[in-house]
């Protein structure tokens, strides 16, 4: 029988998956250490148990309960895990080219990169499919099926969802608003929101802080907010009525969006389908 040290995750984005399934039943204590953790993985990774305590307002006991209640022996087993994820972080294009170059993928060898982004669209797709709770997605197309107009707020690497999801809303007779920041008009674009509307949030760390602006801006007019994101801790999860969880694999840095994409697709045509059986329904 295997003992809880080697039940726990052993990296980061396993980690991050089941703190995101726990949240809810968390202590409030031991959440307050999950979010502050989420938010801040360098400090976890560098600090001592007396200043990460200090910085997250909760007492050093607290951080060694929160190791054990993740199925770690120890806070020291725990910060090993933040601190392989510093080897594993976010690079930028340059440092990912250089890290492909020094596992032997050359950049002409175009099969070999081909075959690790296929590879990780994969896996993103499996993760989404057995996690996905049906619950929530019929939950988030009964509000985004309800809406006069639907708002669709993503900007850097989440923009090629919302404006697919637009161009698709559009074929499909769904009124919406890309919120593209054309000119920088994004502020403008949501101020037409109201409480009839829903916005459809989509980001995922490093969030955009004006997607984070945008989403609470639209909050405040009293529109409804479905969140497509990584993590319930993410910055535009807790305005949302309904959070959907994605978590994209990466190929040498690169993160794939097949797994948003798809989710994307499903929205989008359930949006159509739920709106048809009501017109049905009703005729």
């Amino acid at each position: 029988m295997s003992g809880p040290a080697e039940q726990a995750p052993r990296d980061f984005q396993a980690l991050r998956a089941l703190i995101a399934r726990r949240a809810g039943s968390l202590p409030k204590r031991l959440a307050q250490v999950a979010a502050y953790a989420l938010e801040c993985p360098d400090e976890i990774a560098f600090g001592t148990v007396a200043s990460i305590a200090a910085e997250a307002d909760v007492q050093p006991s607290t951080l060694i309960r929160f190791a054990h209640a993740l199925g770690y022996q120890g806070f020291s087993e725990l910060q090993e895990v933040f601190r392989s994820r510093l080897r594993e972080r976010v690079l930028d294009y340059d440092e990912r080219l250089a890290r492909m170059r020094a596992h032997g993928i050359a950049s002409s060898k175009a099969g070999l990169l081909l075959g690790g982004f296929l590879d990780a669209a994969e896996r993103s797709i499996a993760s989404l499919r057995d996690k996905i709770d049906p619950e929530r997605l019929d939950a988030a197309v009964d509000a985004l099926a309800d809406a006069d107009t639907i708002y669709l707020i993503g900007l850097r690497r989440s923009f090629p969802i919302t404006s697919y999801m637009s161009y698709a809303m559009g074929q499909s007779g769904i009124r919406n608003i890309l919120v593209d920041m054309t000119a920088g008009l994004g502020s403008e674009q949501v101020s037409f929101i109201g409480p009839r509307d829903v916005a459809i949030a989509v980001s995922f760390a490093p969030y955009a802080s004006q997607t984070v602006a945008l989403v609470e801006a639209a909050c405040a007019r009293g529109a409804r907010i479905v969140t497509i994101t990584d993590t319930v801790f993410s910055p535009v999860a807790p305005p949302a009525e309904v959070v959907l969880e994605v978590n994209e694999a990466n190929f040498e840095g690169f993160r794939s969006l097949a797994a948003t994409m798809a989710l994307a697709m499903g929205l989008t045509v359930g949006i159509a389908a739920r709106r048809a059986e009501r017109r049905h329904e009703a005729g």
